[in-house]
């Protein structure tokens, strides 16, 4: 009897896992065969995948795995704050009626980009666990929102760097597809969007490289060193990248996620230099080296895009990782300092001008303890 009430169970849940993976929308579209037909034609798309320009290892070995059960479960490092972070406040009249190239980080990856009068969301990741289920994630330590999504002004455009959960968000899309205007992905991720009901018509979807415009703005979508997938059967069907953002008179760099490469001497050299590079910072581990940097590789890679100042962002909201949760602006502080490059790191929900990097931007973190 108890055999059988274990194989009940276990049964049990197996059906139950699958039925959520097939009938829950968090895991988003499937890419058609009209799509994979034009995808083949790439030189970075190989059996049915998207491949990174480098060779970039993403196998885990059983001593690998069994080192990252082991931090799991027994890591003492101070991976997240005792309390909350406030984030400072935005008001909606203010976003609509500025017209200065200004920047306001929401934490991680999720940026507020005033540019040229128009509004770019970059990566919204505005939910309280970036995984597929609340029970699957650790919820954000960030005490709440700089502004409510139903409180943000009409956006012109929101861009997407790849799909993972900490960067493309089902309950984010759902509040934000009614005020955007368009929407700027990598190939494969217009998919995702489709099947949760944003308008075909609002959605342009790039291969590296690939440039377009919003207005007066230059976009191209760029390379990194990452990969993508939301479920468990589409590891690498679409594609993932970084943003340069091109306005009158700023130039703009967001590297989305991945590990260090010679891509972003390439960007540099092609679209740089850039008055300002977002670069990522954050959720790293030697174990997983290849597809997110360590501080010091996310500094160097602000130098090679040619960026004046760098800021990391892909840290300060989730855990992730295994580090401490301030190490990354820490190390990247440190590192800026050496090789003598600007580096700013403002709160959470503060806006800053673009033209006006050189204000002093406080270690915030510092008066906030860590368990």
């Amino acid at each position: 009897m108890l055999l059988i009430f274990i194989a009940s169970t276990i049964g049990l849940m197996v059906i139950l896992v699958f039925l959520f993976v097939q009938l829950s929308p968090e895991f988003g579209g499937k890419v058609s065969e009209a799509h994979k037909a034009e995808y083949e034609k790439l030189d970075h798309y190989k059996d049915g995948t998207f491949v990174n320009l480098i060779p970039t290892s993403m196998d885990m070995s059983f001593t690998k795995f069994m080192s990252i059960m082991r931090d799991q479960f027994s890591s003492k490092t101070l991976k997240a704050p005792t309390k909350a972070i406030i984030p400072l406040k935005l008001d909606s009249l203010d976003i609509a009626e500025n017209h200065q190239t200004r920047i306001t980080w929401f934490g991680h990856s999720a940026l507020l980009l005033e540019i040229d009068g128009t509004k770019i969301f970059i990566d919204p990741m505005l939910g309280n666990v970036p995984a597929p289920h609340p029970m699957l994630g650790k919820k954000r330590f960030v005490e709440d929102l700089p502004i409510a999504i139903e409180q943000l002004p009409h956006l012109d455009a929101v861009i997407i760097s790849h799909d993972h959960y900490d960067h493309l968000d089902y309950g984010s899309i759902q509040k934000l597809k009614g005020k955007v205007d368009k929407f700027y992905v990598p190939l494969g991720v217009d998919a995702h969007l489709i099947a949760w009901g944003v308008e075909k018509s609002k959605i342009e979807a790039l291969d590296w490289w690939e440039e377009t415009n919003l207005f007066d703005i230059q976009l191209a979508f760029t390379p990194s060193r990452h990969f993508s997938g939301r479920g468990l059967t589409d590891r690498n069907k679409s594609l993932w990248g970084s943003w340069v953002i091109k306005g009158k008179n700023e130039n703009i760099y967001f590297s989305g996620d991945g590990g260090y490469g010679p891509h972003f001497k390439e960007i540099g050299e092609k679209y740089g230099p850039f008055d300002f590079g977002m670069i990522e910072c954050g959720q790293y581990d030697t174990r997983w080296d290849e597809i997110h940097m360590m501080p010091e590789e996310s500094v160097q890679a602000g130098i090679d895009v040619q960026a004046k100042v760098i800021m990391p962002i892909h840290w300060g909201a989730f855990v992730l990782a295994f580090h401490d949760w301030r190490e990354p602006a820490e190390r990247a502080i440190k590192k800026a300092d050496e090789l003598g490059i600007p580096i700013i790191t403002p709160e959470i929900g503060q806006p800053f001008i673009v033209s006006a990097l050189d204000m002093q931007f406080p270690h915030w973190w510092e008066n906030l303890q860590a368990n």
